[in-house]
This record gives structure tokens, sequence and C-alpha cells, in this order.
């Protein structure tokens, strides 16, 4: 056997040379009892590559965060060729794209177009086309003329007024006015206002559909009968309370008692039944360039009482569509689709678009509507409505039976105080139905219900 302590390293193989030569093994030589192993210094030239291998390595050293950032800004070069490939591709010629043909306006758009410049003949309004087409008008000249100077005349900031003949459809008038925005007037028919109180007539109707009140129902509660807030409306259990029929309540808009019978009569189902059945939230009218109505379900108890008394701000309605919903109650419930013309007649003298009443819905049942009616009747006589209706003797200016509701509000589009009165005469064998409109911004010039009594004044003029 080989001793171990007289082995000798092993002598590297000739191909691998590190800092050396590689010309045979060294022994280690002992130095004062412990050896250490001494790296041999490079002479020569051997000592001439190290000095090159150490200058190269510091250069790359050296160079390695230049190169760092090179590879970071190599990466983003990618995606900028390719935005600038891509941007060249798009700048590039298309074929062009077939433009699309403008919607052909309805009937009753181009008739409401033309109204403005229409011409009367007799009591009948006529408008002629650039292309020789006549449209005859249901509208009444003497009564449109009538509404539009006073409201000029009054130089009212914002007023719309709109009449429909209930059992046919007939629009007898639609004309508004600004002297604020002119720009305004043409398509305020068809705008969205805050509702105010006209929205108890469909509160009354949803306790009335589901059998929980009569014209005569009395019903109790606390705070001031114009209050607008819903937490001092409920009956104190202990009794002293207000009391006061559903009939007095409608012709003085008491808030208080239709906010009550919002939530603790009719309820919230029979509430937003009714919205739906009188045409909110829905497209009622083809052919006609109205809004839809708003009225969304309220989040609360008290939402919903502010809702029933006409306090929601957001519960919002066009004048038109507002005409055709008192035109359905004088019409026993029937609500007809609302017609602005008898016909059309072409440059031919061939007569089109001849006039048939069309019945869009049955809004309430007769004996709803003729307890609406009922409720509705005293608006004008010791009611909301009552000075504009009398002289200041106390006498009526119109000897005709009125069912009428008003309406008072401050809105934000245009800003100002919104007066509606919404209106049906005579009420057993109603001949017209109106809803007007008046806003203003700062001081009273005249009120809806003054506008109303001009319109029925004319109508029923002998």
């Amino acid at each position: 056997m080989q001793d171990l302590k007289h082995l000798s390293r092993k002598k590297l193989s000739a191909g691998f040379r590190f800092f050396g030569s590689g010309n045979g093994n060294r022994r280690l030589k002992p130095t004062g009892g412990r050896s250490r192993f001494r790296l041999p210094v490079p002479v020569g030239k051997r000592r001439r590559q190290l000095e090159v291998t150490l200058i190269l390595f510091a250069i790359v050293l050296a160079l390695s965060p230049f190169c760092v950032i090179a590879f970071h800004q190599a990466k983003s070069v990618g995606p900028r060729i390719a935005a600038w490939i891509d941007s060249h591709a798009e700048s590039s010629p298309k074929p062009a794209e077939a433009a699309k043909p403008p919607a052909a306006l309805s009937h009753f758009e181009i008739a409401g177009n033309l109204l403005e410049n229409a011409e009367i003949t007799g009591n009948q309004l006529y408008a002629l086309t650039s292309d020789g087409v006549r449209f005859n008008y249901t509208v009444l000249g003497g009564l449109q003329k009538r509404v539009h100077d006073y409201m000029a005349r009054h130089k009212v900031s914002y007023g719309v007024f709109v009449a429909i003949e209930p059992a046919s459809g007939h629009i007898l008038g639609m004309t508004s006015y600004s002297s604020i925005d002119p720009g305004w007037a043409r398509d305020s028919f068809y705008e969205l206002y805050p509702m105010a109180s006209l929205f108890k007539i469909i509160t009354a109707s949803a306790a009335l559909e589901s059998r929980k009140i009569t014209p005569e129902t009395v019903v109790e509660f606390r705070g001031r009968s114009y209050s607008e807030n819903p937490r001092y409306w409920y009956a104190s259990p202990k009794g002293k309370n207000n009391r006061m029929d559903v009939t007095y309540a409608m012709s003085k808009s008491i808030n208080p008692v239709y906010g009550r019978m919002a939530s603790d009569i009719a309820g919230r189902t029979s509430i937003m039944a009714s919205v739906d059945r009188f045409g909110f939230n829905q497209k009622i009218f083809p052919g006609i360039p109205v809004k839809r109505s708003q009225a969304t379900e309220p989040e609360s108890e008290h939402g919903l009482m502010l809702m029933g008394a006409g306090l929601d701000h957001e519960v919002k309605i066009s004048p038109l569509h507002a005409a055709v919903i008192m035109s359905a109650i004088a019409n026993n419930g029937k609500m007809m689709a609302p017609a602005l013309t008898l016909n059309m007649v072409n440059e031919k003298g061939v007569e089109k678009n001849k006039f048939a009443p069309k019945e869009l819905r049955q809004l309430v049942t007769p004996e709803t509507a003729a307890s609406l009616k009922l409720m509705l009747s005293s608006t004008v006589l010791t009611g909301t409505s009552r000075k504009a209706f009398h002289d200041r003797r106390g006498r009526r200016l119109i000897d005709v039976p009125i069912a009428a509701k008003t309406g008072s509000i401050d809105g934000t589009d245009p800003k100002g105080h919104y007066s509606w009165f919404a209106a049906f005469a005579p009420i057993n064998n109603p001949r017209i139905a109106l809803v007007a409109l008046v806003i203003n911004p700062d001081k009273w010039k005249i009120k809806a219900s003054q506008v109303g009594e001009q319109a029925l004044e004319e109508f029923f003029r002998k």
C-alpha cells in the first residue's frame, strides 16, 4: 500500500493553465511547522496576459449600466414601432361608409313644425309646405290667437298651452311664448317639467280604483295644511287632529291629506300601478316627439308621501301628456290619441291622412272618472283658482261648470316658479280639456289659472 504522507499532487492536464504554465507540481515547504499555500506571481508574458484580462473586465463593468439602460429602452422600441405602423395604417385611405339617411319626420312632427306660421280661414288653421301640400289643422284659430296674445301681452317669461277635445283627441289649441328665450317655445309642449300638485289626481285615482276612498272620505292629519314635511303629517293617536274630506282637500290642494292617502290609504303598490296606467316611464304617443314622463318609485315612506302630495321634484310630465290625462278623465276614463290635423291635401288635390279617432287605453274606470270629476268640481268655485275665475265683486266670469286642478312648485330648467292649471268643461258633458303652464323666474306676471280662464272664456264665448 502506498503511504498517504508520501502522495504528491497529480500533474494538471496539459491543456489547462491558470495564471501559470503548468510546468509541474510544487511541493509545499514547511515554514516553522505549518505550511501555507502561496499564489505564484506571474511574470513576463503571463503578467501581460493578466493585465489585458483585467482591463477587459474593467471595461465590461464600466459599460454594464449603459447596457441595462439600452435594454430597457429596447423593450419600448417594439411597441413604438408597432404604434407607428398602426398609425400609418389607420391614416391610409379607407372606403367611405354610406351615410345613414335622416329619420323621416312623422305627419304630426311636420304639422307641428308648420303650425307657427299657419294661416287662418274662418276659425280653422292651415299651412302649406314648399311643395304645395296643405295641412288642415284641428286647432281653433280664435282660441289659439287669444291665448298666445294674452301671454305675449303680459310678456310671460315662459308659457305653454294645450287644449284637446276629449271625445275625439282633436288638439284645439297648442301655443307657447317666452319673453326670455323664444327658442324654448318651439318644443315646450313635448319637454318635461315638475308635475307638482297635478299628481294629486293620480294619487286620488289610485285610492278610488282600489276602493279605499269615496269623494266624501275624511282624512285626519297633524300640522299645517300646506306643510311640505311628511314628519308632521301623521295623525296623533291622542286625537285633536285636523280632519278634512278629500274633495275639499283637492280643491285647496292640501298636502298632508294626499301624502297620507298615498302611504296609508292607497299604498305603494296601488300608487305605482296608477303611475304605470297613466303612461309614465313609457312611450304612449307613437309619431309624436314628446318625451316620456318620469316617475321613479320612492325609496322611503316619506318619499312616497311627497310623491302623493305632488312635492317630488323628479316626477315630471310634458304639457301635452298632462292635457291628454285631463281629456281622458273628462272622457269617462278613455284616453284618445291626440291629433293635430284633420287631413292633408297634396298638390294634386288628393286627400290623405284623414283623421280617425283612436283610443289608446282605458285610463280609469268610468266610476273613478265620475268621482274625480266631483272631486275637481270646486277648484274654481272655492279652491285655489277661485280668484282667476271671479271678478272683484265675486261674480263668476264664466257661467260653465268647470273641473280643475292647480299645481305650484319651484323648478330649475328653466329656473323659476312653476304654475300649472289643468281643467275640462262642462263637467257633465266635456267639450274641451286644457293644460296651461307658466314659469316666472322672479316676479309674478300672470298665473296659469289666468291663462286657462282666458282660454275657456274664448271657447264658450257666444
